[in-house]
C-alpha cells in the first residue's frame, strides 16, 4: 500500500511533424488539457522550447493562460521555464500574472534549457546554463514572496529594488526543477524546497539516476533538518495502452516513425543516441510503455522501487498515436490503472469476497424468510375467506 496516493497527469513538449497546422496543433494541446480534466487526471504540464522545428510552443504560460480559460480544477505546470533565457524579474511577474488567472492552480517548473541550439540563438554558452538556473531561482522565489531584490549577474541581469507588485494567488507556489541525470536537479530541489520534475524517468541512464538524485536531494535536506517530500516528485514516461498490445503498437507504430524524425535530425551522428532504436527495442527495454493497462501498472511498480510514494505519474505526449486513441489511452489509465496502485477497489474486492464466503447463510435467511412469508399467508387465508362469505 501507497503511504501518498499517486496522482496522474500529461506533459506536452509539444511535439508536432512538421507538415501539420500549428495553429491546430496547438489548439488540439489545449483541447487534451481539457479533456484531461474531465477525466480527473490532476496536473497539465507544457514545455519551452524555441528550435528545431517539432517543439512549437515557445511560451509555457501563453498556454496555461489560455489553458486556464478552459479549465477549472486541474493544476497547470511550466515545463519548464528555461530560466537562463529570462530576466528573472520578468519570468516572476509572468508566473504570478498566470497564477491569479487560474485561481492559484500553477505549478512553478524550472530549468536550465534542453536544446543548445537555442541558447545558440541567444548567444549564450549553455555549459553555463545550470550555475544560471541555480542563481535565476533563487531571485524568482525570493520575488514570488515578495520580497525586494537588488542583485546584479554580470551577461545576464541588473536588478534595482526589483519586486512583483502583484503576487502569485498562492500563499506558497510550488516549484519543480527539472532533473534528469545529473546531480543538479536534486541538489537544486532541495535548496529551494522544490518538487523534481524527472523527465527521463525510464530512458537509459535515466531510471537509473532515479535513486542517486533522489538520494542526493534527502541527503542534502536533512543536513539543513528538513526532509524531502516524495509527493513533490514527478516521473515522467511514454505510455500509451489499448484493450491488447498488438492494439496498442498498431496505434503508435506510424506516429512514433514520425517523431524519430526530429530525434535523428537532433543527433543521428550519436552512436548511442535514441534515434537508432526501434518502437520494439524501446517496449523490450522498458523504457516504454505500449502495450496494457497491465503492462502500465508494471511500469508504476518499476518506479515504487526507485522512488517510494512518489507523488505523480506524467504521460509524456509525443503524438506518437491519433488523437481519438491517445483520449482513451488516458481513460484507461485513470479507469484501470490508477485504481490498482492506489487501491481504490480494495474494499470494494473485499465486500465482494467477504459477501462470497457469506452466501449460503445469507440464501439460507433468504429462502427462510420467503418460507415464513408463505405459511403466513396460508394461515391466514381461511379466516380471510370465511369474513368475505359473512359479508355476502
Amino acid at each position: 500500500m501507497r503511504n501518498i496516493k499517486l496522482r496522474a497527469g500529461v506533459f506536452v513538449a509539444p511535439f508536432h511533424p512538421l507538415d501539420e497546422s500549428p495553429s491546430l496543433a496547438l489548439e488540439r494541446d489545449l483541447d487534451l488539457a481539457e479533456y484531461a480534466e474531465t477525466i480527473g487526471l490532476e496536473e497539465f504540464w507544457y514545455g519551452e522550447h524555441h528550435s528545431g522545428g517539432f517543439e512549437i510552443s515557445p511560451s509555457p504560460e501563453l498556454m496555461i493562460a489560455a489553458a486556464a480559460q478552459r479549465t477549472k480544477r486541474i493544476k497547470l505546470g511550466t515545463g519548464v521555464v528555461s530560466l537562463p533565457y529570462h530576466n528573472p524579474l520578468m519570468t516572476a511577474n509572468r508566473i504570478a500574472q498566470i497564477d491569479q488567472l487560474s485561481f492559484g492552480r500553477v505549478i512553478f517548473g524550472a530549468g536550465p534549457g534542453l536544446l543548445v541550439s537555442d541558447a545558440h540563438m541567444l548567444a549564450l554558452d549553455a555549459r553555463d546554463s545550470r550555475e544560471k538556473l541555480d542563481s535565476g531561482l533563487s531571485v524568482i522565489t525570493r520575488l514570488l514572496r515578495g520580497e525586494w531584490v537588488t542583485e546584479r549577474y554580470e551577461g545576464w541581469y541588473d536588478l534595482r529594488d526589483a519586486h512583483c507588485q502583484v503576487l502569485p494567488y498562492q500563499s506558497d507556489i510550488e516549484v519543480c526543477v527539472a532533473s534528469t541525470f545529473s546531480p543538479n536537479g536534486g541538489t537544486l530541489a532541495a535548496k529551494y524546497r522544490a518538487g523534481m520534475l524527472c523527465l527521463a524517468s525510464t530512458i537509459h541512464g535515466g531510471f537509473d539516476a532515479l535513486t542517486t538524485n533522489w538520494k542526493i536531494a534527502c541527503e542534502a535536506a536533512n543536513r539543513e533538518g528538513r526532509t524531502m517530500n516524495p509527493a513533490g516528485i514527478r516521473c515522467a514516461t511514454d505510455i500509451h495502452i489499448a484493450e491488447t498490445r498488438d492494439k496498442a503498437i498498431d496505434q503508435v507504430r506510424h506516429g512514433y516513425e514520425r517523431y524519430l524524425d526530429y530525434i535523428r535530425n537532433q543527433s543521428e551522428h550519436l552512436k548511442d543516441s535514441p534515434a537508432h532504436k526501434t518502437l520494439d527495442e524501446l517496449i523490450e527495454t522498458k523504457e516504454v510503455v505500449v502495450g496494457t493497462p497491465d503492462d502500465a501498472i508494471e511500469q508504476v511498480r518499476r518506479l515504487e522501487a526507485k522512488v517510494p510514494d512518489f507523488g505523480c505519474l506524467l504521460v509524456l505526449d509525443k503524438n506518437w498515436a491519433d488523437t481519438a486513441d491517445k483520449k482513451r489511452s488516458l481513460e484507461m489509465l485513470a479507469r484501470y490503472v490508477l485504481p490498482a496502485i492506489n487501491g481504490d477497489n480494495r474494499l470494494r474486492q473485499e465486500s465482494f469476497d467477504w459477501a462470497r464466503a457469506n452466501r449460503e447463510g445469507f440464501v439460507d435467511i433468504v429462502q427462510s424468510a420467503t418460507k415464513k412469508a408463505f405459511e403466513k399467508h396460508a394461515a391466514s387465508a381461511p379466516a380471510d375467506l370465511a369474513a368475505a362469505t359473512a359479508r355476502r
